[in-house]
């Protein structure tokens, strides 16, 4: 993700702030022949107003040289065809509400137009296709197909053809064409194109989806497309598919995936599942598939009522960090599954998108990291497309319609069911925002990334008329019942404890809660008062179970005059450190006896020496509510055993409950008031207007 405004955990995503350079918009390559025809678009489809909308990211589109002559660089007609295109990455909105484009990182050369990264990267030219791709085919737009020709010939200009680093990828890019190996900060791996990488992976998810497209419109090209993609799985042969079926120590997860992430590499089985999809005897490109989707699903982790509640981990190092942005996972293992008719990966990924997803919604929607409290809770539409993606894509493969009911409320982001409370897309300009911070405050420039992945959704949208009206429909929203936090440096102690504040929150694969924790010797106690108002829930508490700790401790809670035992939890878990990147590991546990509404603290009784961090609050039953033209109640089953909850409605309306893979098992409809409704094991009802 390169969007400026977000500070990440991981060096390699840090960028540059950028320096203003306006340029002028530029014509649209000319129509390309054999252009696809749009399909034929039912009734309701026709009255629908469209949403997709690529006049923003058009604007972005430049003309770049194909510089002759650089080693190890060419592509497709370089000689008859000079010139190709690729977007500009940054887009700052001026006052009078135009654009101007901007490369990343300052101004070094300024009689060149030179950046300390660039004008274009291959992260955007790569997804920039994708987007070309889909409109052509999904639309039938002929300047759509021309656009992702152009980027598509970028984008293999840029992958080393030959060398020691063939089938890798240069990332950034100057506006007269100059390849920019080593860029300022430096990113990893330096040059960009001496390992494998996040560009890699994209260029791959670039490469499937373009043969795909191209094999029969340009069959010379499609071939092109092909060489190359050969070119990266042999470069990724050589790199993370040679450590196939290894495991790291670190959990026992696995060694193979691109750059150690399950993000990235699910980005790279978008384009082999489109690839093998339409060359399904190429077994190279098959077994590549298999393996990379089988590694994503090996990081499934937690369950109902267990953090990550069933969530598809991003990062092979750290099992306690969940973040929104490069979430493909489940979009990546639905199409994985479909082509190679595995169903043990849709099972992992309808399992990330009925329960994890449910929740994240109930809790605020997809926030940039989970680490594991939410933390960084910007939301950016990297991170919305790719939940949206994957719930459209398994409502499709299974027919599991509770997963398209939650994709029409995440849909509902960009519409105005934000933090910020406003539209974060306008579908007359295909303009859209950067991203919203966890206290609502909007970054109105608008990027390639975040254009890319918002028109991304606008296609899918636009592909499922009923999503589409359920997410224009939703338009602000009227409750977020989730995951709450409660410090465990705000409580009362007793014993040997003491406040410790580290110089930094983040320990290189989690965030220590409000930046301090409780050193707690044997026999100390901390009772730790729990948010006002709170529901009846499950208590995860967090405490480092790296090796400083030892022993256990007990929990309880105060419910009135009664005291309330718990459970235990463990303050050290023996192992390996392996390739996390620090010993410290912050996994919640959760206790065995929830606590009832009427509950006012928990207290930990220490046996032993425990780093107590934080605690997680889990609703039993976690809720969402989005109104608008329409309404729409979701409520969040954090049990393994059905739970009645009480509406509050206004008027008749409609019960749906799915179960905790988002298949409907129940319908009704009441005439509102105080009815009560159950929820399933695991899964998630729905409530809306009758």
């Amino acid at each position: 993700m390169r969007n400026r405004q977000l500070t990440m955990p991981r060096a390699v995503l840090a960028v540059g702030l950028g320096a203003l350079l306006a340029v002028t918009t530029t014509s649209l390559p000319a129509q390309a022949a054999g252009t696809a025809e749009a399909p034929a678009r039912s009734a309701a489809e026709a009255s629908q107003p469209k949403l997709t909308n690529l006049s923003h990211l058009d604007f972005l589109l430049d003309d770049v040289p194909l510089l002759p002559g650089v080693a190890g660089h060419t592509t497709y007609r370089a000689a008859e065809e000079p010139v190709a295109r690729a977007p500009w990455v940054y887009a700052d909105r001026q006052a009078d509400g135009s654009f101007h484009r901007v490369g990343g990182g300052p101004i070094t050369d300024a009689a060149r137009g030179w950046y300390a990264q660039g004008a274009y990267d291959a992260d955007d030219i790569s997804r920039a296709a994708v987007v070309y791709l889909r409109d052509w085919k999904q639309n039938g737009t002929a300047t759509s197909r021309t656009s992702a020709y152009e980027l598509l010939r970028s984008l293999t200009y840029l992958q080393t053809a030959d060398g020691p680093n063939a089938g890798n990828v240069v990332l950034w890019q100057q506006h007269d064409g100059t390849l920019n190996p080593s860029a300022i900060p430096k990113e990893l791996p330096d040059p960009s194109d001496s390992a494998e990488s996040f560009w890699l992976a994209r260029t791959v998810w670039a490469l499937g989806e373009g043969y795909a497209g191209f094999r029969a419109a340009d069959p010379a090209f499609a071939a092109f497309l092909a060489d190359r993609m050969h070119l990266a799985l042999t470069a990724l042969g050589r790199q993370s598919l040679a450590q196939y079926p290894q495991t790291q120590v670190a959990n026992g997860v696995p060694g193979w995936l691109i750059v150690g992430s399950a993000g990235a590499t699910a980005e790279a089985v978008l384009g082999l599942s489109a690839y093998v999809a339409a060359q399904p005897a190429d077994t190279t490109a098959r077994t590549a598939l298999a393996h990379y989707a089988e590694g994503i699903a090996k990081l499934q982790s937690g369950g109902i009522g267990q953090w990550p509640f069933g969530a598809l981990l991003p990062e092979a190092n750290s099992p306690t960090f969940w973040h929104a942005w490069a979430g493909m996972q489940p979009a990546a293992l639905t199409s994985a599954a479909t082509v190679l008719g595995d169903a043990s990966l849709q099972r992992a990924a309808s399992t990330d998108l009925a329960q994890f997803t449910a929740q994240l919604l109930a809790t605020g929607g997809p926030d940039n990291g989970w680490t594991p409290t939410p933390a960084d809770r910007t939301q950016i539409a990297y991170g919305v497309d790719s939940r949206l993606e994957g719930l459209i894509a398994a409502s499709d493969a299974t027919g599991a319609a509770g997963l398209a009911a939650l994709a029409g409320a995440q849909g509902a982001w960009y519409f105005g069911a934000n933090r910020a409370g406003a539209p974060a897309y306008d579908p007359a300009t295909g303009v859209c925002v950067d991203g919203i911070a966890g206290d609502g405050t909007v970054n109105h420039n608008c990027g390639a990334e975040s254009v890319i992945h918002t028109q991304l959704s606008m296609l899918a949208l636009d592909a499922h008329p009923a999503i589409a009206r359920a997410a224009t429909s939703l338009t602000r929203t009227t409750a977020t019942v989730g995951l709450t936090v409660a410090e465990a440096e705000t409580g009362t102690t007793t014993g040997a404890v003491t406040v410790v504040t580290p110089p930094s929150a983040w320990t290189g694969s989690a965030n220590w809660s409000g930046g301090a924790y409780l050193q707690a010797g044997n026999g100390s106690t901390v009772t730790i008062p729990l948010p006002a108002g709170h529901p009846a829930a499950r208590i995860l508490p967090i405490a480092d179970l790296g090796p400083g700790g030892s022993g256990t401790t007990s929990w309880t809670a105060a419910v009135g005059r009664l005291t309330l035992p718990l459970g235990r939890t463990d303050n050290v878990r023996p192992g390996e450190q392996g390739i996390a990147p620090s010993p410290i590991f912050l996994l919640p546990q959760t206790l065995p006896v929830p606590v009832p509404a009427q509950a006012t603290s928990v207290t930990a009784r220490v046996s032993g020496t425990a780093r107590l961090d934080a605690v997680l609050v889990q609703p039993i039953v976690s809720h969402l509510g989005l109104a608008g033209t329409s309404s729409l109640d979701v409520y969040v089953n954090a049990t393994k055993l059905p739970v009645p909850q009480k509406l509050d409605a206004s008027g008749p309306v409609t019960v749906t409950r799915y179960d905790s893979a988002g298949r409907q098992v129940g319908r009704a409809q009441t005439s509102g008031g105080h009815a009560v409704v159950w929820v399933q094991p695991g899964g998630f009802t729905t409530v809306s207007p009758r």
